[in-house]
Protein backbone atom coordinates (compact mmCIF):
# COMPACT_ATOMS: atom_id res chain seq x y z
CA UNK A 1 0.00 0.00 0.00
CA UNK A 2 1.28 3.58 -0.47
CA UNK A 3 1.79 6.12 1.79
CA UNK A 4 3.25 9.47 1.99
CA UNK A 5 6.72 10.31 2.54
CA UNK A 6 9.17 13.19 3.27
CA UNK A 7 12.10 13.34 0.62
CA UNK A 8 14.51 15.95 -0.06
CA UNK A 9 15.42 17.09 -3.97
CA UNK A 10 19.00 17.92 -4.89
CA UNK A 11 18.13 19.86 -7.95
CA UNK A 12 20.55 21.06 -10.72
CA UNK A 13 19.63 24.98 -11.51
CA UNK A 14 21.19 26.64 -14.07
CA UNK A 15 19.88 29.96 -16.21
CA UNK A 16 21.16 29.69 -19.58
CA UNK A 17 23.47 27.42 -21.37
CA UNK A 18 26.55 30.48 -20.52
CA UNK A 19 25.82 30.33 -16.92
CA UNK A 20 27.71 28.65 -14.17
CA UNK A 21 24.93 26.12 -12.67
CA UNK A 22 24.48 24.70 -9.32
CA UNK A 23 22.39 22.35 -6.88
CA UNK A 24 19.78 24.15 -5.03
CA UNK A 25 18.25 20.82 -2.13
CA UNK A 26 14.17 21.43 -0.87
CA UNK A 27 12.14 19.88 1.26
CA UNK A 28 9.00 17.96 0.53
CA UNK A 29 6.21 16.42 2.88
CA UNK A 30 3.76 14.03 2.84
CA UNK A 31 4.80 12.86 -0.76
CA UNK A 32 2.25 10.30 -1.76
CA UNK A 33 4.21 6.76 -3.40
CA UNK A 34 1.73 6.20 -5.68
CA UNK A 35 2.27 9.51 -7.53
CA UNK A 36 5.01 10.11 -10.29
CA UNK A 37 8.50 11.09 -10.47
CA UNK A 38 6.74 13.98 -12.78
CA UNK A 39 4.15 14.91 -10.77
CA UNK A 40 6.44 15.25 -7.54
CA UNK A 41 8.34 18.24 -9.35
CA UNK A 42 4.65 19.61 -10.44
CA UNK A 43 4.61 19.66 -6.73
CA UNK A 44 7.64 21.27 -5.74
CA UNK A 45 7.19 23.79 -8.23
CA UNK A 46 3.56 24.55 -7.10
CA UNK A 47 5.66 25.09 -3.52
CA UNK A 48 8.22 27.25 -5.26
CA UNK A 49 5.61 29.37 -6.62
CA UNK A 50 3.69 29.77 -3.55
CA UNK A 51 7.12 30.96 -2.19
CA UNK A 52 7.61 33.30 -4.88
CA UNK A 53 10.57 31.56 -6.36
CA UNK A 54 11.31 30.37 -9.93
CA UNK A 55 10.11 26.94 -10.60
CA UNK A 56 12.62 24.37 -11.89
CA UNK A 57 12.74 24.29 -15.55
CA UNK A 58 12.23 20.16 -16.85
CA UNK A 59 11.18 18.97 -20.05
CA UNK A 60 7.82 16.93 -20.38
CA UNK A 61 4.98 16.03 -22.92
CA UNK A 62 2.91 13.06 -23.32
CA UNK A 63 3.62 11.23 -19.97
CA UNK A 64 3.14 7.54 -21.29
CA UNK A 65 6.75 6.78 -22.15
CA UNK A 66 6.62 7.27 -25.99
CA UNK A 67 7.70 11.07 -26.49
CA UNK A 68 11.28 10.53 -24.58
CA UNK A 69 11.57 14.61 -23.47
CA UNK A 70 11.52 13.68 -19.87
CA UNK A 71 15.29 13.58 -19.86
CA UNK A 72 16.47 13.63 -16.35
CA UNK A 73 19.75 12.15 -14.64
CA UNK A 74 18.39 11.34 -11.17
CA UNK A 75 20.60 9.79 -8.21
CA UNK A 76 23.02 8.44 -10.81
CA UNK A 77 20.98 6.68 -13.49
CA UNK A 78 19.15 7.86 -16.80
CA UNK A 79 15.34 8.42 -16.24
CA UNK A 80 16.20 7.44 -12.50
CA UNK A 81 16.67 3.49 -10.74
CA UNK A 82 14.59 1.37 -12.62
CA UNK A 83 15.05 -0.12 -15.86
CA UNK A 84 13.22 -0.24 -19.02
CA UNK A 85 11.36 3.02 -18.21
CA UNK A 86 10.79 6.95 -18.51
CA UNK A 87 11.37 9.30 -15.86
CA UNK A 88 7.49 9.83 -16.47
CA UNK A 89 6.77 6.25 -15.50
CA UNK A 90 9.09 6.22 -12.56
CA UNK A 91 7.02 6.54 -9.31
CA UNK A 92 7.48 7.68 -5.88
CA UNK A 93 7.85 4.25 -4.40
CA UNK A 94 11.20 3.25 -5.12
CA UNK A 95 11.89 5.85 -2.73
CA UNK A 96 11.69 5.91 0.70
CA UNK A 97 10.63 8.37 3.59
CA UNK A 98 14.08 10.85 4.35
CA UNK A 99 15.60 9.88 0.54
CA UNK A 100 17.66 13.16 -0.70
CA UNK A 101 17.63 12.49 -4.46
CA UNK A 102 19.00 14.35 -6.86
CA UNK A 103 18.21 15.60 -10.33
CA UNK A 104 20.56 16.33 -13.08
CA UNK A 105 20.31 17.35 -16.73
CA UNK A 106 21.81 15.25 -19.56
CA UNK A 107 25.65 15.81 -19.34
CA UNK A 108 26.92 16.28 -22.93
CA UNK A 109 28.16 18.47 -25.34
CA UNK A 110 25.42 17.64 -28.09
CA UNK A 111 23.05 18.55 -25.71
CA UNK A 112 23.43 21.83 -24.54
CA UNK A 113 21.43 23.15 -21.17
CA UNK A 114 18.67 25.39 -22.07
CA UNK A 115 17.92 26.35 -18.47
CA UNK A 116 17.65 24.20 -15.41
CA UNK A 117 17.08 20.44 -16.39
CA UNK A 118 15.92 21.29 -19.92
CA UNK A 119 18.87 20.35 -22.38
CA UNK A 120 18.64 21.11 -26.37
CA UNK A 121 17.72 17.58 -28.22
CA UNK A 122 17.64 19.27 -31.36
CA UNK A 123 20.91 17.40 -32.57
CA UNK A 124 18.76 14.11 -32.92
CA UNK A 125 16.59 15.99 -35.01
CA UNK A 126 19.52 16.98 -37.32
CA UNK A 127 20.97 13.65 -37.51
CA UNK A 128 17.99 11.92 -38.65
CA UNK A 129 17.12 15.04 -41.45
CA UNK A 130 20.55 13.60 -42.38
CA UNK A 131 19.43 10.42 -43.47
CA UNK A 132 17.01 8.85 -41.95
CA UNK A 133 14.28 8.74 -44.53
CA UNK A 134 13.54 6.71 -47.35
CA UNK A 135 12.30 8.38 -50.77
CA UNK A 136 11.84 5.63 -52.87
CA UNK A 137 8.46 4.92 -54.36
CA UNK A 138 6.47 2.37 -53.23
CA UNK A 139 2.97 2.82 -54.84
CA UNK A 140 -0.29 1.69 -53.47
CA UNK A 141 0.01 0.21 -50.28
CA UNK A 142 0.14 -3.59 -50.33
CA UNK A 143 -1.67 -6.39 -48.30
CA UNK A 144 0.75 -6.87 -45.14
CA UNK A 145 0.77 -10.75 -45.64
CA UNK A 146 2.39 -9.66 -49.71
CA UNK A 147 5.46 -7.94 -48.34
CA UNK A 148 8.11 -10.16 -48.77
CA UNK A 149 10.23 -9.54 -45.57
CA UNK A 150 11.25 -12.91 -43.27
CA UNK A 151 9.60 -12.54 -40.01
CA UNK A 152 13.09 -11.85 -38.00
CA UNK A 153 14.16 -8.92 -39.90
CA UNK A 154 10.50 -7.04 -39.88
CA UNK A 155 10.87 -7.81 -36.02
CA UNK A 156 14.31 -6.19 -35.49
CA UNK A 157 12.97 -3.70 -37.51
CA UNK A 158 10.32 -2.67 -34.93
CA UNK A 159 12.73 -2.89 -32.41
CA UNK A 160 15.00 -1.07 -33.34
CA UNK A 161 12.09 1.73 -34.48
CA UNK A 162 11.27 1.43 -30.88
CA UNK A 163 13.89 3.87 -29.74
CA UNK A 164 11.90 7.51 -29.13
CA UNK A 165 15.09 9.50 -29.41
CA UNK A 166 15.43 10.52 -25.28
CA UNK A 167 18.79 10.76 -25.16
CA UNK A 168 19.10 8.26 -22.68
CA UNK A 169 22.02 6.41 -24.11
CA UNK A 170 24.21 9.18 -25.03
CA UNK A 171 23.85 10.79 -20.83
CA UNK A 172 24.62 6.73 -19.99
CA UNK A 173 27.96 7.00 -22.45
CA UNK A 174 31.50 8.02 -20.59
CA UNK A 175 31.61 9.51 -24.02
CA UNK A 176 28.84 11.09 -24.55
CA UNK A 177 28.06 8.65 -27.51
CA UNK A 178 24.88 8.69 -29.88
CA UNK A 179 25.94 5.63 -31.91
CA UNK A 180 22.63 3.49 -30.26
CA UNK A 181 20.27 6.03 -31.47
CA UNK A 182 22.11 6.83 -34.53
CA UNK A 183 21.91 2.69 -35.43
CA UNK A 184 18.67 1.87 -34.03
CA UNK A 185 17.59 4.59 -36.95
CA UNK A 186 19.88 3.27 -39.13
CA UNK A 187 18.24 -0.28 -38.48
CA UNK A 188 15.05 0.12 -39.03
CA UNK A 189 15.36 1.45 -42.21
CA UNK A 190 18.57 -1.05 -43.27
CA UNK A 191 16.94 -4.25 -42.07
CA UNK A 192 13.73 -3.29 -44.50
CA UNK A 193 13.95 -3.63 -48.62
CA UNK A 194 12.13 -0.45 -48.78
CA UNK A 195 15.42 0.77 -46.44
CA UNK A 196 18.19 -0.60 -49.09
CA UNK A 197 18.24 1.84 -51.95
CA UNK A 198 19.34 5.23 -50.26
CA UNK A 199 21.21 2.65 -47.29
CA UNK A 200 24.79 3.62 -48.00
CA UNK A 201 24.04 7.44 -48.14
CA UNK A 202 21.89 7.19 -44.96
CA UNK A 203 24.97 5.34 -43.33
CA UNK A 204 27.58 7.75 -44.19
CA UNK A 205 25.64 11.16 -43.62
CA UNK A 206 23.97 10.36 -40.12
CA UNK A 207 27.44 8.97 -38.88
CA UNK A 208 29.30 12.64 -40.25
CA UNK A 209 26.43 14.03 -38.80
CA UNK A 210 26.73 12.64 -35.37
CA UNK A 211 30.51 13.56 -35.41
CA UNK A 212 30.09 16.81 -36.76
CA UNK A 213 27.44 18.06 -33.79
CA UNK A 214 30.11 16.59 -31.00
CA UNK A 215 29.07 13.30 -29.67
CA UNK A 216 32.38 10.78 -29.20
CA UNK A 217 33.00 7.83 -29.97
CA UNK A 218 31.54 4.46 -29.03
CA UNK A 219 33.76 1.82 -26.86
CA UNK A 220 31.35 -0.64 -26.78
CA UNK A 221 31.24 -0.40 -22.42
CA UNK A 222 27.43 -1.28 -23.29
CA UNK A 223 26.33 1.52 -20.45
CA UNK A 224 23.84 2.66 -23.19
CA UNK A 225 21.82 -0.68 -23.64
CA UNK A 226 21.16 -0.68 -19.53
CA UNK A 227 20.15 2.41 -19.24
CA UNK A 228 17.84 2.67 -22.68
CA UNK A 229 14.37 2.53 -21.77
CA UNK A 230 13.05 0.84 -24.75
CA UNK A 231 16.01 -1.89 -24.41
CA UNK A 232 17.69 -1.14 -27.56
CA UNK A 233 20.25 -3.97 -28.24
CA UNK A 234 23.83 -2.95 -29.10
CA UNK A 235 23.24 -5.67 -31.85
CA UNK A 236 22.18 -2.62 -33.97
CA UNK A 237 25.67 -0.22 -33.31
CA UNK A 238 27.78 -3.79 -34.51
CA UNK A 239 24.56 -3.04 -37.77
CA UNK A 240 25.53 0.64 -38.02
CA UNK A 241 28.94 -0.54 -38.14
CA UNK A 242 28.64 -3.18 -40.94
CA UNK A 243 26.46 -0.65 -42.95
CA UNK A 244 29.42 2.02 -43.20
CA UNK A 245 32.23 -0.10 -43.85
CA UNK A 246 30.10 -1.21 -46.98
CA UNK A 247 29.22 1.94 -48.02
CA UNK A 248 33.23 3.29 -47.72
CA UNK A 249 34.24 0.42 -49.80
CA UNK A 250 31.70 1.45 -52.46
CA UNK A 251 33.08 4.78 -52.44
Amino acid sequence: MDKDINIKVKVWRQNGPKEKGHFETYALENISQGSSFLEMLDILNEQLINEGKEPVVFDHDCREGICGMCSLYIDGHPHGPDTGITTCQLHMRRFNDGDTITVEPWRSAGFPIIKDLMVDRTAFDKIIQAGGYISVNTGGVPDANAIPIPREDAEMAMDAAACIGCGACVAACKNGSAMLFVSAKVSQFALLPQGRVEAARRAKSMVARMDELGFGNCTNTGACEVECPKNISISNIARLNREFLKAKFKD
